[in-house]
């Protein structure tokens, strides 16, 4: 009697637990296809794009040593459509849902942020040569 009430709070309603991901896990998951595992741009979907996907291990150094976090945050969360509104990127509608977090891309300003967004944008800084 006491195996089923212990099975059985194991599926009750509100006793799931959160999804615990990683802006490395975002990364592979969302990412490495187009931009590569290692961040260089040679993901095996690369070739068969009108763009090369963007070398994001170099984002620093063609920002003067610094990481353009705003400009990170701006692409991957969708705000840079393209010359009228043609974006590159897909939009990843499962990295926008959940908790929101301030997140201060070095402007002074801590806009509220999708924290799976945060993670992997913080992720995207350890990659950077």
């Amino acid at each position: 009697m006491i195996a089923l009430f212990v099975l059985a709070a194991c599926v009750l309603p509100g006793t799931e637990k959160e999804e615990q991901t990683t802006g490395a896990g975002d990364y592979a998951a969302f990412c490495a296809a187009c931009h590569g595992a290692s961040g260089k741009g040679d993901g095996e979907l690369a070739g068969g794009l009108d763009r090369k996907p963007a070398d994001l291990t170099q984002l620093s150094a063609k920002n003067g040593g610094a990481f353009p976090a705003t400009r990170v945050m701006a692409q991957i969360w969708g705000y840079t459509g393209g010359k009228d509104g043609a974006r590159v990127m897909p939009k990843f509608a499962a990295l926008l849902d959940g908790t929101l977090v301030p997140y201060d891309g070095g402007d002074g300003i801590a806009t509220p942020t999708p924290v799976r967004l945060v993670e992997l944008a913080e992720y995207l800084k350890v990659l950077q040569k």
